[in-house]
Formats: structure tokens, C-alpha cells, sequence
């Protein structure tokens, strides 16, 4: 590989090798990146990755980095009264500054951040857009409350509903496609909370707003999406949506929460992803507990804290009753993938579709090669003052399982062990290794198989469910064991028989091979999926007393608990490779 592109990592501090506590896994990165095989992410425009890669240095790279050291020194001048110390934090920045757009290697983003944290720690300011941010809000809230909003949105004409409109269910499709376009209008308005004069808005200051045409190639897209395109409503089945809304700039947002509160009343779930902490403008998740305004238009949403949530957690989640779930994406960035918590990276695997908003977030989503593992939608304002809408479709070869797919095989699975059972069967559940030992997996597969194919040579009436039969492709460690719980806890096991290293022998003696030193004392304690599986166990076994438990010491399951991201091994055993 090359040392430059290497480098370029690295340098950004992107390299999950050298920044594994900070940088996503590839596999997390492929929950929401469509990658092939030894294909690496990176969060900027092509654009700007060519330009560094090839180290072309040129103004496209120069001009970002002068704007956002222009930035920072307008956040020292703007909030650092004493001069003696406002003269310091200029030079201190300028040195930095100059210091990492040396060898211009840097991400114009990753630098801004560097930047942005030394003034934050040496100013000693919580949040220097704090005022500004919550005087946006104020103005976007007054001007939602206004009565000359709320006449115009509800005003409606007979020509309006009716123009297109030939049946009852039309005639609804096409009164929510109006007030859906009426709340996309006020996105290009920026006047509603960049200044006060939204404060003077009439109604038919409104109604030429709504006026906006809506441009793009993700129009079409997007109401087909959400199911209030006139065109393609040939029936009344509704098809409610799970959606990741990424918020933007603070102001903006109220608008955003305006139509996420229109799309949840047409019966769509929305979780809204704030930034982890202060970047200018940019709405966080700090913002959501301390601003009056913002929090009071969140009343009742469900607040993720967690930045590890697990997939079975997420699942009750987004089954409960609310509506509008906010989590944070777990970075201090305009949009950075690489860098963004599991949580986050969870939820984008599991909805339907991404909602992005403004021109940066469409530059890293768009404005790149890459292909994503959700349709997205971004929408943003043109410099003629239009709506537009883009759209990007997942990568063709995107396999995903829903959490009803997963359940319908769990229950298929079920179905047919309740069959054996009636017939007088043995029910017996073998958890072995199968993806803990790096690059073994297939071995795994042959050995599990194997054995067991013996042990129904060697017992009568007795039904084995082999798991590593039942793995597609597309599944990950997550979609397994959430699929596998719903079976082991069905309460039709008889015997859940965990792998001893007595059956791997057995299995390589068979095989007539020599044990390799890979699997030399190896036995389902080594993984973390049959440790977890061993809890699940001696958890059924109190609803189910007469369900045998064999295999190693219960006591030795605790070395492995918790996957790596989108890993079926401990995330741990990455470092003891590298000793």
C-alpha cells in the first residue's frame, strides 16, 4: 500500500490501526459504507481527497485551509475580550496552524477541528456560539408561532386540492404533500432566524414562501419514499418509515423539527442525530438539554444517551411509543463517519433512509464516489433560493436484514424444532466458535459441522441445530445473535451442548489433520458469542429446569465479553494479535 495514502490517515488521525479507541472498525464503517474488499473510507469530497492524495497544491486545498483558520481567528475577535490574551490565542493558532498544513496532508475538517478544540481549551469557553445559537432558535420559534404562519400554512383553495385530486385517497395524498411542502419551503428561508425580519412577515409574506418550487433529482424520490406522491398512489396501504434526520445549523433546525412533527403525524418515526459537542452554528446534543426553546420542542422525545448501544436495545427502542428519538452522532465534526459512536452507526444500518441537510453534509455524502448502505436524501438551498432535493441510492448489492426478517427466521427456525419435538426428537442447540479466532471463520464452519454430522451418527431421534448453517451472507454479528436469541429462548431446547476442545480434536481427527496452533485449546469459552450465549442459557434454564446444560465450566465463560463492532470476535483480541 502506499506510504503517502497510509499517511494520509494517520496524520488525520483516522487510521483505525493507530486510533483504534477513536476510529470506527472497517466493519463499523460497513454498517453504514458499501466497501469492497480492502477498499478504505475516507470522509472528505473526492475532490479534496485527489487533491492531497496527489499532491496537488493548488487553491482548492489552500482556499479551505485559509477559510477556516479565518474562522477561528473571527471566534478569538469576536469572544476574547482582554487583548493581551486575544493576542496570544491568534499567534498560538497561527503556529499551530501553520504546523499542520505543512505538508498538506490535512483534511480541511480535521483541521478545523484541531483548531477549534485549542481555542475552546485555552479560552476556556464552554461554547463561544452558545448566544447565537439560542438568538437563531428564538427567531425560528417566533416566526412557527406567528399568527401570519399559521394562517398561511392552513390557508388552502379549492384549486389546491382539487386540481389533481379524482379520489377520497388522492385528495388526502395531495393535502399532505401541501403542507409537507409548505414546511420544505421555510428550509430555503433563512431570514426566519438569521435576522428579526421574519418578525414582520405577513401572511402573504408566507404564502410566497410556500410558493417555492422544489428542484432535484430526489423529489420524486422522496415523496415516493414517504409515501405522498399522487403519481405512484394506487392503493391505500400505508408504509410508515424509519428515518435518520441529520440535523444542521442551529435556527434551521426548528424547521426541521416542524416537519419531523408533519412526518410524524403521517405515522413516520424519526430519529434526529445532533453533533456530541460545540461547533459553531451546529445544533448538538448539549443544545437539546440546555436551550429552553429547543428542549421544549423535544418535550417527550426519547433522548439516546448510550453511546454503545446494543442492537437487541436499539430494537425496544425504536418499538416503544416515541416518535422522535434524538441521539448524538458522536462527533465534534461537520459529518465524519470514521469517527462517529456505534450507536450512531447502528441506527444507520437499521432505518430506512438518511435525511441529510445543508451543502457539507451533501459534500461528504454526494461529492464522493463511495455508495452508502441507505438511500439518501439531502436537502439544501440553491443560490437562486430553491429547495433542492438530492438523492443517492444505496450500492446495488446491499444485503439487509430487517429486524422482521430476522424474526421470521428465528421463528422458522422454532417452527421446525417444535415439528421434532412432537415427533419424540432430542431438541439439542450447539454453541461453538464460528467468527472468534481472526480469520478462522470458515475452519469454524467445517469443524462445527463436521462434529456434529458425527454426533447425529452416533444418537438416535435426535434433532441438532448446527447455527453455522443457517448464516447468509450479509449478516454480522449483530443480526446473528439477535436472530439466535429469539430461538434459544422459544423454550424448546432440550440440551444446549457448548464446544469442548475435546470435540475439535474429534472434529480434525475426522478430518485426518493434525490440530493447527490456531485452535490448540480452543473451546467455546474463546468466544464471545457463546459467552453471552452461556448467560442467555442459565437464564432459560431458571424458566426451564429440565434443559440440560453441557460443556466447559460455567465459571469460565467470562473472559469474553463484548464484540468489536460489527466483529463476531472480542474486540480485544485485535490488540493481543498486534503484541
Amino acid at each position: 500500500m502506499d506510504a503517502w495514502f497510509t499517511s494520509f490517515f494517520i496524520e488525520n488521525h483516522l487510521d483505525h490501526e493507530t486510533y483504534s479507541e477513536k476510529v470506527g472498525s472497517p466493519e463499523q464503517v460497513r454498517f453504514m459504507v458499501y466497501l469492497e474488499e480492502d477498499e478504505k473510507y475516507y470522509p472528505c469530497s473526492d475532490n479534496i481527497f485527489q487533491a492531497i492524495i496527489n499532491k496537488q497544491h493548488g487553491d482548492l486545498i489552500q482556499e479551505r485551509y485559509q477559510n477556516v483558520l479565518k474562522s477561528i481567528l473571527h471566534l478569538i475577535n469576536k469572544n476574547i475580550e482582554d487583548e493581551k490574551e486575544k493576542k496570544y490565542l491568534t499567534s498560538l493558532i497561527k503556529v499551530k496552524y501553520k504546523h499542520e498544513t505543512r505538508d498538506r496532508i490535512m483534511i480541511p475538517s480535521r483541521l478545523e477541528k484541531r483548531l477549534y478544540r485549542i481555542f475552546l481549551n485555552f479560552s476556556f469557553t464552554d461554547d463561544p456560539c452558545m448566544s447565537e445559537k439560542k438568538l437563531r432558535n428564538s427567531r425560528a420559534k417566533k416566526a412557527l408561532s406567528s399568527d401570519a404562519f399559521k394562517k398561511a400554512l392552513n390557508d388552502i383553495s379549492a384549486e389546491d386540492l382539487f386540481t389533481s385530486s379524482k379520489t377520497l385517497i388522492e385528495l388526502r395524498t395531495n393535502m399532505e404533500y401541501i403542507g409537507f411542502k409548505r414546511f420544505l419551503s421555510l428550509t430555503a428561508e433563512k431570514s426566519i432566524w438569521e435576522s428579526n425580519k421574519s418578525e414582520n412577515y405577513a401572511e402573504s409574506d408566507y404564502a410566497t414562501i410556500f410558493q417555492r418550487k422544489l428542484i432535484g433529482n430526489g423529489v420524486d424520490a422522496l415523496l415516493d419514499f414517504l409515501d405522498i406522491s399522487i403519481q405512484n398512489k394506487s392503493d391505500e396501504i400505508f408504509r410508515p418509515k424509519r428515518i435518520l434526520w441529520l440535523a444542521d445549523e442551529s435556527g434551521e433546525v426548528l424547521i426541521d423539527l416542524a416537519i419531523i412533527k408533519y412526518l410524524n403525524k403521517l405515522g413516520h418515526k424519526i430519529i434526529i442525530a445532533f453533533k456530541d459537542g460545540p461547533l459553531f452554528n451546529k445544533a448538538n446534543i448539549f443544545d437539546v438539554q440546555e436551550d429552553e426553546i429547543l428542549k421544549k420542542e423535544l418535550e417527550g422525545a426519547f433522548l439516546i444517551n448510550d453511546k454503545q448501544l446494543t442492537k437487541n436495545a436499539m430494537v425496544q427502542i425504536f418499538r416503544g411509543d416515541n416518535e422522535i428519538i434524538a441521539v448524538s452522532d458522536g462527533t465534534q465534526e461537520r459529518l465524519n463517519l470514521l469517527l462517529v459512536s456505534t450507536t450512531f452507526s447502528r441506527i444507520f444500518k437499521e432505518v430506512d433512509a438518511i435525511i441529510s441537510r445543508g451543502p457539507e453534509q451533501k459534500g461528504r455524502l454526494f461529492d464522493t464516489n463511495f455508495q452508502f448502505t441507505q438511500d439518501i436524501f439531502n436537502i439544501s438551498t440553491t443560490k437562486e433560493g430553491e429547495v433542492e432535493i438530492a438523492y443517492k441510492h444505496k450500492h446495488h448489492n446491499v444485503i439487509k436484514f430487517s429486524h422482521k426478517d430476522l424474526e421470521r427466521k428465528a421463528k422458522s427456525i422454532i417452527s421446525e424444532m417444535e415439528s421434532e419435538k412432537k415427533k419424540g426428537y432430542t431438541v439439542v442447540f450447539y454453541s461453538g466458535i464460528i467468527g472468534s479466532i481472526p480469520g478462522q471463520t470458515r475452519m469454524a464452519k467445517k469443524i462445527m459441522t463436521v462434529f456434529i454430522q458425527y454426533l447425529k451418527e452416533q444418537l438416535s431421534k435426535t434433532f441438532i441445530i448446527n447455527p453455522s448453517q443457517y448464516f447468509e451472507p450479509g449478516m454480522d454479528a449483530d443480526d446473528l445473535m439477535y436472530m439466535w436469541e429469539i430461538v434459544q429462548r422459544s423454550g424448546f431446547i432440550n440440551i444446549w451442548r457448548f464446544q469442548m476442545y475435546e470435540d475439535i480434536v474429534k472434529a480434525f481427527q475426522i478430518l485426518d489433520e493434525k490440530v493447527p496452533p490456531e485452535w490448540v485449546g480452543k473451546d467455546a469459552t474463546f468466544s464471545t458469542g457463546c459467552t453471552k450465549e452461556m448467560d442467555i442459557a442459565l437464564d432459560v434454564q431458571k424458566n426451564h429446569p429440565e434443559m440440560q446444560i453441557i460443556g466447559p465450566a460455567k465459571e469460565k465463560f467470562m473472559r469474553r465479553r463484548e464484540y468489536g463492532v460489527g466483529k463476531m470476535f472480542d474486540a480485544r483480541l485485535i490488540e493481543s494479535c498486534r503484541i
